[in-house]
């Protein structure tokens, strides 16, 4: 089998394929563009350098642009108190009463949790609203009325 330029951009291409599934780096799909954009300028019959130059141009504007494109992209919430990441998020529950300490158990979804007042001022007994979760504890501030 005969080692030419268009087979070692496609297997540089795998590699950084498989780099990103192993590390999750979306960027690495970025450079594996460049490789591609490489091994078609060796099918097209340009030199080394027009090969490398193909590919590092593209790789390079596929990278930035992804770059730039996340830049303006609005931030997740954290873990904690993203409803994407916690389906409790936003779920209401009632406390009786609150603890001097800004904790209470409450009973929800079949067990009895220990929450955290997260809201503004003092805890109040009444209907809460689950703002994060941490560790095993429930942040909660009071629900708005209706």
């Amino acid at each position: 089998m005969e080692w030419n330029a268009p087979m070692l951009w496609w297997l540089a291409t795998g590699g950084l394929v498989a780099a990103e599934l192993a590390t999750g780096t979306f960027y690495l799909l970025m450079l594996a563009l460049g490789c591609v954009a490489g091994a078609l300028a060796a099918h097209a019959g340009l030199g080394a350098t027009g090969q490398v130059a193909t590919a590092a141009v593209l790789g390079a504007a596929c990278t930035a642009g992804w770059h730039f494109k996340r830049a303006r992209s609005p931030r997740s919430a954290p873990a904690e108190s993203n409803r994407d990441v916690n389906i409790d998020i936003g779920e209401t529950l009632y406390v009786d009463v609150w603890a001097d300490d800004g904790s209470a158990r409450v009973p929800y979804r079949g067990a009895t949790w220990t929450v955290r007042h997260a809201g503004p001022g003092t805890p109040a007994p009444g209907q809460h609203v689950i703002v994060g979760v941490q560790g095993n504890h429930l942040r909660v501030a009071p629900a708005a009325p209706h």
